[in-house]
């Protein structure tokens, strides 16, 4: 049984001056069943966080117009992320500002497999059904703590600190990048990408379980709704790409044909 993909990006601005995130879904120009999915979260002030974003998608985008089948999945998502982080940086002395982003992308390739590479704190979710199969781990301060076992992840939820960065594009120091990945994707399999503006209101297990409950449109409108009554009125940008696998309609049988007697 073949698949059919059902996705839907969508972004809100939350309770912010601006919108600095960005979000893209891109079908390759040559090649069926390819497809990039990114979501980058800018920081840096008035115009800054929003170029550095930008610069996160643009780059992707344009370098995945270029992916050939037999190129590393893996080079294209991490050189196009290290080219980003240099363009945020020099864009700092043309600007005089102090942009970042973070960033999650995703490729699709054939045969049910995907590719993805995260820096920073936007995240990539994959279920099965409503069950999370995985999730990438943010480089923040406060997954750094969850992870050596001094809070909790409940903890994490209200920490003070909640919103540190130990890396992201831009910085001074070369980017963390890392990767993930999956095989054998199915119907009912799904992948998540989303900024800090849903994921901080909306916890795994909800996630899960609103999944299933409709289309990729209907359930990434009630995902967004959720986090914003959760927001009250300090909501920050939201960004969710989600992607929905599903069975193929079976094409119909051929019919037959023949003399009459």
């Amino acid at each position: 049984m073949g698949l059919r993909l059902d996705a839907c990006i969508a972004q809100h601005q939350g309770d912010r001056k601006e919108q600095q995130d960005r979000v893209a879904l891109v079908a390759h120009p040559r090649q069926t069943g390819v497809a990039l999915a990114v979501v980058a979260d800018g920081m840096g002030g008035h115009t800054g966080g929003a170029l550095a974003a930008e610069q996160v998608i643009h780059t992707l985008s344009t370098n995945f117009q270029h992916w050939g089948s037999s190129d590393d999945p893996r080079h294209l998502l991490h050189s196009g992320l290290q080219e980003a982080h240099t363009m945020i940086r020099a864009s700092r002395f043309i600007n005089e500002k102090d942009p970042h982003s973070t960033a999650v992308a995703m490729l699709l390739l054939p045969g049910g497999r995907a590719i993805w590479a995260h820096c920073g704190d936007s995240r990539l979710y994959q279920f099965r059904g409503i069950h999370l199969q995985a999730r990438t781990v943010d480089h923040s301060y406060v997954e750094h703590l969850v992870r050596i076992g001094k809070i909790s992840a409940e903890e994490a939820r209200s920490h003070p600190n909640k919103n540190i960065l130990l890396t992201s594009l831009g910085g001074r120091e070369e980017p963390t990048v890392e990767f993930g990945g999956v095989e054998g994707l199915k119907a009912g399999d799904s992948l998540l990408l989303c900024s800090d503006g849903l994921w901080a209101y909306v916890p795994d297990e909800e996630m899960g379980a609103l999944i299933g409950t409709g289309s990729a449109r209907e359930v990434v409108t009630q995902l967004i709704a959720l986090a914003r009554a959760r927001g009250a009125g300090e909501g920050d940008n939201i960004s969710v790409a989600l992607l929905k696998f599903m069975e193929a309609p079976k094409a119909p049988a051929a019919g037959l044909h023949g003399k009459r007697p």
